[in-house]
């Protein structure tokens, strides 16, 4: 799909389209004051719920491009123009997302984290969230990346437990590359929005590292993380480290393998 078609989609004129760095997933282009995001083959379903974890994201108070478009070929966007980075303020303002909370964990609608689909489903309890609706799920779509360690994760999962601190609003997909540093401060972008732990977007956030110890500081300011809030990462390290084998193959079970050695 050629971003003039969404374009005329959003009800927004021609401009040339200038090819812009995405990720593994779509193809990514400015317009102008808008950026076009476009995947062949199309997922049916996937711009439609990012459209929708966006708008969520906004209306919980984060800054977000705003949404001009979407369909099942594609998303229109804003364009933030880029700015300094300012790490506290990121990091309050993922404090203060995760302040929101309300509701059952999990998504009421299905979501995607990068290409891999997550079920919808919704509980009360945050073990079976992870477990049934993240973690099983996830660990079929990896088990050909995996090989024998699949048993070894089954097993965990048959006494996996996480603690209880309430469901917040996270992000879902909290990886440096989708913040955006703009002149009116950090924005986020590329969101897999459902109500989790906030260990969700922690564990995450310390996966591929990015983020600024200052943003760390700034979110405990807000909101400390409790100890036992930070021992349960690794588990929900594991729904990341799952869709990256389901994505890219075997080169990420010693990942998962040592992820499984902290965890039991």
């Amino acid at each position: 799909m050629r971003p003039e078609v969404l374009l005329e989609r959003a009800g927004l004129p021609p401009v040339e389209p200038r090819s812009l760095a995405g990720g593994d997933v779509g193809v990514v282009w400015r317009c102008g004051d808008a950026v076009v995001k476009t995947r062949v083959p199309t997922i049916p379903g996937m711009f439609l719920a990012e459209a929708r974890g966006l708008r969520r994201l906004a209306a919980a108070g984060a800054r977000v491009p705003e949404v001009l478009h979407a369909d099942e070929d594609g998303i229109v966007l804003t364009w933030l123009e880029p700015g300094t980075p300012d790490p506290e303020a990121l990091g309050r303002s993922i404090a203060r997302l995760h302040q929101d909370r309300s509701g059952l964990y999990g998504s009421a609608e299905p979501l995607w984290l990068g290409s891999v689909p997550l079920p919808a489903g919704e509980t009360e309890d945050p073990t079976e969230a992870l477990v049934a609706l993240r973690l099983r799920p996830l660990l079929r779509r990896a088990a050909p990346a995996l090989g024998t360690l699949v048993t070894d994760v089954e097993h965990l999962l048959e006494h996996l437990s996480v603690p209880s601190e309430g469901p917040s609003l996270v992000h879902g997909d909290l990886w440096s590359g989708n913040v955006l540093h703009t002149t009116a401060g950090p924005a986020l972008i590329d969101p897999s929005v459902q109500r989790a732990p906030r260990a969700y977007d922690l564990a995450m956030m310390e996966l591929f590292g990015g983020f600024d110890g200052r943003c760390r500081a700034a979110y405990e300011e807000v909101w400390p993380t409790p100890d036992e809030v930070r021992a349960s990462l690794p588990a929900f390290r594991l729904v990341f480290l799952l869709v990256h084998a389901a994505m890219f193959g075997s080169g990420w079970a010693p990942a998962v393998e040592r992820t499984l050695r902290e965890l039991t």
